[in-house]
């Protein structure tokens, strides 16, 4: 792989502006800012992932699992190579100590990166080689660590795991053949799974010990797109934003769907954030997308 650290993009896009359009009776969801368009900030050849926001740094931060990269697009519109031989860093979080987690597919490794050291170093939290792929990870107030591992040949080794506060790694979800994005509610008591094998989205009930309970089906869009559901986010007031079957999907903490944000090409996963908060970063096959909204991230 050629050295690109440090490279700069400057492609002058913020000029771009592709106006949302509606799908049949699906509306856009009342999070949207009223005349929004998806705002195009980067364009390159890899699938896009990860997308988070670092109030310290006032960056944005995303990734591309294939091409072994961690990007950095600042307010000014600059994307410059953060980590570069990444191992797959996929889905990635802002962690309670301010570091971005990620769950780093080939390396089988969760790690941490601090966007605010000069080294940017990749620090192992957690190994196994046994597992899969390690896809998305989020965690929780109390310090749960929740992430997926799917494993695409063999659908059958599939997992979902949870790292306690002390480190015990124990499997909690073996029954989903392709567990992929993940997330946590505010309150830390329900766990939502995206399925891609059967392209619908799951809840699982949280204890106060970290355990979960049994799952249900949370969330399964009258849509004939079957587009495999990925990332997500959730905003302030607790809504997910589930990406999958044509785009965005935004769905209230009981499961109603309330509109879907439509994407150009497929969305791999999104996050909140922005100097004000009211930013969804979208990232996608060879895109990625910035559209303001009326709502914040919950941090």
């Amino acid at each position: 792989m050629a050295n690109t650290r440090g490279v700069v993009w400057t492609l002058a896009l913020a000029a771009v502006a592709i106006p949302l359009q509606v799908q049949g009776a699906v509306m856009l969801p009342p999070t949207v800012a009223e005349g929004a368009t998806l705002e195009l900030v980067h364009t390159g050849e890899p699938l896009y992932e990860g997308p988070v926001w670092h109030p310290e740094t006032a960056c944005w931060y995303f990734t591309a699992a294939r091409a072994g990269e961690i990007y950095r697009l600042d307010e000014a519109g600059a994307v410059t190579v953060l980590v570069e031989n990444t191992e797959g860093v996929n889905g990635m979080v802002l962690a309670r100590d301010n570091t971005l987690l990620g769950a780093q597919a080939f390396g089988h490794r969760l790690v941490k990166i601090d966007p605010t050291s000069a080294s940017s170093e990749m620090v192992t939290v957690a190994e196994d080689m046994t597992w899969n792929q390690p896809n998305d990870v989020c965690e929780t107030a109390r310090g749960d660590l929740y992430f997926s591992d799917p494993n695409w040949a063999d659908n059958s080794k599939s997992a979902v795991y949870r790292m306690s506060p002390e480190g015990e790694v124990t499997r909690i979800i073996d029954d989903i053949a392709t567990p992929n994005g993940v997330i946590t509610s505010l309150d830390g008591r329900t766990l939502y799974l995206g399925d891609s094998r059967n392209a619908v989205w799951h809840s699982y009930p949280i204890a106060e010990d970290g355990s979960i309970g049994a799952g249900s089906l949370f969330f399964d869009p009258d849509t004939e797109n079957r587009s495999d559901p990925d990332g997500m986010a959730i905003d302030e007031h607790g809504n997910l934003y589930f990406t999958g079957r044509g785009g965005v999907w935004v769905v209230s903490p009981e499961g109603e769907a309330l509109g879907l944000i439509p994407t150009p090409e497929f969305c791999a996963n999104v996050g909140l954030g922005g100097p004000d908060g009211q930013s969804l970063l979208l990232t996608c096959r060879g895109k990625v997308y910035r559209l303001a909204m009326r709502v914040r991230g919950p941090r």
